[in-house]
C-alpha cells in the first residue's frame, strides 16, 4: 500500500479540502473496525486513510507535505523528530490545535494510530478499547414483554443482556464496558448484541400490532357465537358475527406490543377463515343441495370472466 496521502485517499494533489475530507470519511464508513470486526485488510486500510487524513487536512502540514519539508508520517525530511520534540517546536501546526468537533471520527483516527508506526512519537498514549459484535437469538414473547439473557463471550465468561419489551428483529444492545480493554487509563469498548426474533407458529407481529389467523367452522360462520382464541397474554373468547366469511377481521384493542415511549400497546388483529369438515357426510350433503335449490346466489358476481 502507498504511503503517499493522497494516493491513499484517492484524490489529486490539487484537491479541495472538502474532497480530501468527503474522501476520508467514505474510506471511514467502508473499513472501519467496528464495521467489520477481524477484518485486517479494512482495519489497514481505516488506519492509512486516517494518518493520510490528518496530514492533509490541515492547510500548513499539507503545504509542508507538498513541499518536501516532511514526510508522509509528518516527521521532518533531515533527521527524525519524536513527538515530544515535534510538539514543543515553535511553528508546530498540531501545536494546542483542538479537535475538529464537526468530525468524530477524528477522534477514533487518534486511536488507531496509537496502535500503528505513530507510537515512536509518544510513550503515553490512551484511548477506549474497540467494541465487539455479538448475535443473540431471542423467542417471540421475549422480545414482546421483555426479559433477561445470558450471553457466553469467545473467552467463556457469561454476561447478562437486558432485553427490553417490544425489541424488534435486527434491534441492538448497547452494554457499556463490556468490549476490548482500553489502551493506557482509556476505557474499554461496548458490546454491540444484535438480537434476532425467533418466528412464532401462531402470532406474527406487524409494527405494534398482533395477527394471527383463526379457523372456524361452518357452522360457527353461518350461526355465529363465542370461539376461543389465543392472545399474546392468554386465551380470550371472541364474538364471530352470524353470516362471517373468510377473512373477515376482528379487533382486540391493547392486546398487542407495548408501544415505545409509552405504556399503550397495540392491538391484536384476529383473521378468520371458515374450515370445512375432514368428512362431509351424507345429510351435510343432502342439505346443502337442497339448500342450494332455493337459495342459489353468486359470490363472484361483478368478476370478469
Amino acid at each position: 500500500m502507498s504511503d503517499d496521502p493522497y494516493t491513499v485517499l484517492g484524490v489529486a494533489k490539487d484537491a479541495s479540502a472538502a474532497e480530501i475530507k468527503k474522501a476520508y470519511r467514505r474510506i471511514a464508513k467502508e473499513c472501519h473496525p467496528d464495521l467489520k470486526p477481524g477484518d485486517d485488510e479494512a482495519e489497514a486500510k481505516f488506519k492509512a486513510a486516517a494518518s493520510a487524513y490528518d496530514l492533509l487536512k490541515d492547510a500548513d502540514t499539507r503545504a509542508r507535505y507538498d513541499s518536501g519539508e516532511i514526510d508522509a508520517s509528518g516527521q521532518e525530511r533531515p533527521q527524525q523528530q519524536y513527538y515530544r520534540e515535534y510538539a514543543e517546536a515553535a511553528g508546530n501546526p498540531y501545536r494546542g490545535r483542538a479537535a475538529d468537533p464537526d468530525d468524530m471520527s477524528d477522534i477514533f483516527a487518534e486511536f488507531m494510530r496509537g496502535r500503528g508506526g505513530y507510537q515512536q512519537r509518544t510513550q503515553e498514549f490512551h484511548a477506549p478499547g474497540h467494541n465487539r459484535a455479538y448475535n443473540l437469538q431471542i423467542n417471540f414473547l421475549d422480545a414482546v414483554f421483555g426479559a433477561s439473557q445470558k450471553l457466553t463471550l469467545p473467552d467463556g465468561d457469561r454476561i447478562e443482556v437486558k432485553i427490553p419489551a417490544g425489541i424488534t428483529d435486527g434491534q441492538t444492545i448497547r452494554l457499556r464496558g463490556k468490549g476490548d480493554p482500553g489502551f493506557g487509563e482509556g476505557p474499554p469498548g461496548d458490546a454491540l448484541v444484535t438480537v434476532s426474533v425467533a418466528k412464532h407458529p401462531v402470532f406474527d407481529r406487524q409494527g405494534d400490532d398482533i395477527h394471527i389467523t383463526l379457523p372456524i367452522t361452518i357452522d360457527e360462520a353461518i350461526l355465529g357465537g363465542k370461539v376461543p382464541a389465543p392472545t399474546i397474554d392468554g386465551g380470550v373468547n371472541v364474538s364471530v358475527p352470524a353470516g362471517t366469511s373468510s377473512g373477515r377481521t376482528l379487533r382486540l384493542r391493547g392486546k398487542g406490543v407495548k408501544k415505545r415511549g409509552s405504556s399503550d400497546r397495540g392491538d391484536q388483529l384476529i383473521e378468520l377463515t371458515v374450515s370445512m369438515p375432514d368428512q362431509i357426510d351424507d345429510d351435510l350433503k343432502q342439505f346443502m343441495e337442497t339448500w342450494r335449490e332455493s337459495h342459489s346466489y353468486d359470490p363472484r358476481k361483478g368478476m370478469p370472466s
